[in-house]
């Protein structure tokens, strides 16, 4: 066990003839009382600050254990983010492909119908353009046709018609 300073200032030396000079022994013991004292004093501070020391490191371990543990569960919880947004996007890309999809079918769809619509407005207009010609070749041979010529040439007396128009009053007149 070590020394305190009270050992040493307690500390008795037999007396030896022509031994140390005893007030010198004296002081140099006090000096090293008071040195030891100091030095212990110095080790108890050490001690105390190496403690304190020692809670503040126990302290920051606990701080970096639990960052660490909550950096893991921040990367799981972004890995699980990442994950469901690729699955949601996924999702979403296979819905708006669908609907592409139902749209050009539709799209293809409506195109075949004005297509068909196209070809059968074609087939009409055919179909009139031939009856408005064979109409316009009817016409004109009407028109071409001597029939016209005797129309043009036939002749009509003016009291003619008035001595018509007259017996045909009477007639009426007469049925009343």
């Amino acid at each position: 066990m070590p020394l305190s300073p009270l050992d040493i200032h307690n500390k008795e030396f037999t007396r030896s003839f022509r031994g140390y000079d005893e007030d010198e022994v004296n002081d140099f013991l006090d000096q090293i009382i008071k040195d030891y004292e100091q030095l212990i004093k110095e080790k108890k501070k050490l001690e105390d600050t190496l403690n304190n020391s020692e809670e503040r490191l126990g302290h920051f371990t606990n701080i970096e254990e639990t960052l660490n543990k909550s950096l893991i569960v921040a990367q799981t919880a972004a890995e699980e983010v990442k994950h469901s947004a690729n699955k949601e996007a996924k999702l979403i890309v296979r819905e708006a492909e669908k609907n592409a999809d139902r749209i050009l079918g539709d799209s293809l769809s409506k195109a075949r119908k004005v297509a068909i619509e196209i070809e059968d407005l074609k087939r009409q207009s055919k179909v009139f353009r031939e009856r408005l010609k064979m109409l316009v070749e009817a016409q004109m041979d009407l028109i071409k046709s001597d029939d016209w010529q005797q129309l043009m040439s036939y002749d009509v007396d003016a009291t003619e018609l008035k001595q018509l128009k007259e017996v045909k009053q009477t007639d009426e007149d007469g049925d009343k």
